[in-house]
């Protein structure tokens, strides 16, 4: 693939996951001055130097009754006005896509400054109303009916599919959660990290690990939550012209594979090929080849976990195994923190929280911050090279990033 110009990260910020801005009597307003101020400020930029503004949001209108969210920087902070900005929509990666259409903006030279932030309100309902919100994310209509937790329902199928294609075993994505929320008590945003967790292992008890639908149980569940993420990314032509703001880390790769909205269409487009998301893969090694890179170059990965079997889909699918073999990595330790991959080291959705339209946005901070050694208690000893994973809906929308320490 032909070389792009260079995209840079600036800077970035990310809210408290454990929050509850409903209960602080707090709205977008509040938690959009927060993310807005804060990325500037962690980037060194006044918003009067800000090209052009991205926003990621998936549920705005049916969580708080609140739709125009590209507008919603503007509203918050004066130095904002005017400047063209625009939301994103693509469920759980509308994040990535946000970042995405920054990084057109600035390869294109339309803008060389790009203000990115992902912002979700989800504590505005009870968890039975927020669950029917998030399946709005599905096809409507066409999936999932019977369901009483959608997203649970789906993934369910998807652990069912591969254990009708190489076979799973619960105790393997039972594992995944562990390692995620023992990760996310190293975390100090993560919104788990004072939970305390049950034995999730055999040895388990179910009680306190209940089963949501099917193959799910609770702990193998992302968290609803409340929160916001940002970056800022520029040009190599800003640079040129501000050489005493120093870039932390640049975006070496990208890849991005949109499908169709229904789970049982993708089973079925990949039914005779041995990965179970093919298109998945494709974004992964998209995003590789941009990079120049291999699998042996990446240093960690942030991937999107919203439920255990979406993790078992990421191992195999970037390539840490062969197809379907998710497990030797788990039972290996490859991909704990000190492992040969470590995947999720800030605690990803199941132990940091999962604020949908800014989880794309949070996986590139938690990426840049450990290519910069400033990771704190989660970070990979010598990491220079990361990698995100983020997927909207069931694997419908999927985007994949490298970030890299120059």
């Amino acid at each position: 693939m032909t070389k792009s110009p260079n995209v840079w990260v600036l800077g970035g910020y990310q809210t408290d996951f454990a929050r509850n801005f409903h209960r602080e009597g707090k709205d977008f307003a509040d938690l959009a001055t927060e993310v807005v101020d804060g990325t500037l400020a962690a980037a060194g930029l006044d918003a009067e130097e800000v090209g052009v503004v991205h926003v990621g949001n998936a549920f705005g209108q049916l969580f708080a009754g609140q739709g125009q969210l590209g507008a919603m920087p503007a509203t918050v902070n004066p130095g904002l006005w005017g400047t063209p900005s625009s939301r994103h929509e693509a469920a759980c990666a509308s994040g990535s896509i946000a970042v995405l259409a920054a990084m057109a903006d600035l390869r294109a030279g339309n803008y060389d400054t790009a203000l990115v932030v992902g912002i979700e309100l989800e504590k505005t309902v009870s968890g039975d109303q927020a669950a029917h919100h998030l399946g709005a994310a599905a096809w409507a209509g066409h999936e999932g009916e019977d369901a009483t937790f959608m997203w649970p329902y789906m993934f369910s199928q998807v652990a069912d599919e591969y254990d009708r294609r190489y076979g799973i075993d619960q105790a393997h994505l039972s594992r995944i959660a562990e390692i995620n929320f023992a990760n996310a008590k190293l975390n100090p945003n993560a919104q788990t990290r004072g939970w305390d967790v049950p034995d999730l292992g055999p040895a388990g008890d179910p009680a306190l690990n209940p089963q949501i639908d099917g193959r799910v149980r609770r702990f193998d569940c992302s968290q609803v939550t409340d929160g916001g993420s940002g970056i800022v990314l520029v040009s190599d032509a800003f640079l040129v012209r501000h050489p005493d703001l120093r870039p932390m880390a640049r975006i070496a790769g990208w890849g991005h594979q949109t499908v169709g909205l229904g789970l049982q269409q993708k089973l079925d487009h990949s039914a005779d090929q041995p990965y179970v998301m093919p298109h998945l893969r494709r974004a992964v090694l998209d995003a590789f080849d941009r990079a120049q890179i291999g699998l042996d170059d990446l240093d960690a990965l942030e991937t999107h976990d919203c439920f255990t079997p979406s993790e078992y889909i990421a191992i195999d699918h970037i390539g840490l195994t062969e197809p379907g073999e998710s497990w030797k990595a788990i039972e290996n330790g490859d991909i704990e923190i000190g492992g040969r991959l470590p995947i999720n080291p800030s605690g990803g959705l199941i132990g940091g929280g999962h604020p949908v339209g800014a989880s794309g946005i949070r996986m590139v901070l938690d990426a840049t911050k450990q290519v910069t050694g400033t990771a704190g208690g989660y970070q990979v000893d010598g990491a220079d090279t990361v990698g995100t994973l983020n997927f909207g809906g069931s694997t419908a929308t999927t985007v994949s990033f490298v970030v890299t320490a120059n």
